[in-house]
């Protein structure tokens, strides 16, 4: 293959991922990132000895870590130590009832008996389902780089295609199995790893219950950060460049085709082949101005809406609290008034499910002694085009704090020594996030098939997307999937290029 020069526009978890694997396929490759650290949503934030985490706090599918650095002959637990956390989450309900969920089989199907005995069978069951719908997408979603359902079609029997479940929503497929409202609800609320509703997500998402209590939950030592750190020394000793600092103002265009970037300083890049890790829609309206049809092929790829956005805090907190575990839940009351309100009425929330995240609880570097470091994020809607969050930052934070202490943290409004906050509009300013969206783009049953905007440019040629709002989607392992999988459509494409014409 004939070595090419490939600039990857933004240095997140999936620009990351395909310049590894672009890089170890021989081409020159150059990162440019806006901000004073490459990893996107996945960096940190510190103070008076609290770390955090500022995005994703669970890692699941670590297979696609540990293939990614074998692209490049690699083996990823020389670069960070993956460890399993047990228990996967601690769920607590606004009635009392309190689940921890575990990988081991046995202690769940203890735990699900606690609660309702009479859905620890349907339980299995339903991970059957689950585990099938995961075997079918590593034949075809987690193999390649998929724009549609044509595609699908070429990748399955149609036996197959209909075990996908096609007509239920992933709440329906739940609804089969699982009859008791905790049970259903934390189950559910899986789909939320990628950002969805499960009233409007597809059936085959249901597999994420598998990857969940199949494969396992993990952490890495020292905090996610070093998923990046172990990326950027990778892409070191593979020679790549890497920009930070270097915000992009356009895409260069010569006839419809990428030729590389132009920075805000003026200064251009050129390249034979342009990756963006900006999400495809800010993509076409920010860097594609110069072409005359940007608009029309943004307004084409609105039926993929934002993912839902997020309210976080970081709480240092000057004691521990031995009711909590590494990850919590604290449930809705209603879960279909919840969904409703978020993906359907567009608002926050009158009583939305918060998680917790407690790294210091199975990582003591990350607080100080006998404290606790708090990642705590609710989930809200996108940001609409023009509007702001700043009606809702003292408001809302209320009603997330009201809630904990509701469900017996009790102190933790004056346990507070440290804070920090990250609102819709930050994460739509520091990373170019669609309306502030956490995990690119939705998965809705009806709108879009649960297909993502596809992973090569239709407006213009040599421009390909890597990230949440393109193929697979959003979440750690699926972002880090899309990189290695545009990269393995380019050496397709380029291949293709490359064959002599039959004469």
């Amino acid at each position: 293959m004939t070595k090419k020069r490939i600039v990857i526009v933004g240095g997140g978890l999936g620009g990351l991922s395909a310049a590894i694997s672009l890089a170890s396929q021989g081409h020159d490759v150059t990162v440019l990132e806006k901000n004073e650290r490459i990893g996107g949503k996945c960096n940190i934030r510190s103070g008076e000895g609290y770390q955090f985490d500022t995005g994703p706090s669970i890692l699941t599918m670590p297979w696609v870590l540990e293939a990614l650095f074998n692209r490049a002959g690699r083996d990823v637990h020389d670069y960070m130590e993956i460890e399993r956390v047990e228990p996967q989450w601690r769920t607590f309900f606004e009635d009392g009832v309190s689940i921890d969920l575990k990988g081991d089989l046995p202690d769940m199907l203890d735990e699900i008996k606690k609660v309702a005995p009479d859905d620890a069978a349907p339980f299995m069951n339903y991970l059957n389902y689950s585990a099938q719908m995961y075997e079918l997408c590593m034949k075809s979603f987690y193999n390649k780089s998929i724009s549609g359902l044509s595609e699908l079609r070429k990748l399955h029997s149609l036996r197959e295609l209909m075990a996908f479940d096609p007509m239920k929503t992933l709440n329906e497929g739940t609804e089969r199995y699982i009859k008791d409202p905790h049970i259903k609800q934390f189950i559910n609320f899986l789909v939320m790893y990628v950002g969805s509703s499960p009233y409007q997500a597809p059936a085959v998402l249901s597999q994420l219950a598998y990857v969940q209590f199949g494969l396992g939950n993990f952490y890495v030592k020292g905090g996610m950060y070093n998923i990046v750190r172990g990326m950027e020394q990778l892409l070191t000793e593979l020679n790549v460049t890497i920009r930070t600092e270097t915000p992009v103002k356009g895409i260069i265009q010569v006839d419809s085709v990428a030729k590389g970037v132009r920075l805000e300083c003026g200064e251009e890049v050129h390249a034979d082949i342009v990756v963006s890790n900006l999400e495809a829609i800010p993509t076409y309206r920010q860097l594609l101005k110069e072409h005359p049809q940007h608009k029309t092929q943004a307004k084409k790829l609105e039926k993929f809406e934002p993912s839902v956005s997020g309210l976080v805090l970081l709480l240092g907190l000057r004691r521990e609290y031995p009711q909590l575990a590494h990850h919590n839940f604290f449930f809705s009351k209603d879960p279909e008034e919840e969904f409703k309100q978020i993906f359907e009425e567009k608002r926050p929330a009158d009583d939305p499910t918060v998680y917790i995240g407690i790294s210091s609880k199975s990582d003591p570097s990350q607080a100080p002694e006998g404290k606790e470091n708090h990642f705590v994020l609710t989930h809200v809607p996108p940001l609409k085009e023009g509007e702001t969050w700043e009606k809702y930052k003292t408001s809302y934070r209320e009603t997330v704090i009201s809630k904990l202490e509701r469900n017996g943290l009790t102190t933790i409004r004056d346990d507070i020594e440290f804070e920090m906050t990250f609102t819709p509009d930050d994460l739509q300013s520091l990373y170019g996030a669609n309306g502030g969206s956490i995990y690119g783009v939705v998965a809705d049953k009806k709108k879009n098939g649960g297909f993502k905007i596809p992973s090569k440019s239709e407006l213009i040629s040599q421009l390909y997307f890597v990230g949440g709002s393109t193929h697979p989607g959003g979440g750690v392992p699926m972002v880090t999937l899309s990189g290695q999988l545009t990269a393995d459509l380019i050496a397709e494409e380029l291949t293709i290029q490359q064959k002599p014409a039959v004469r």
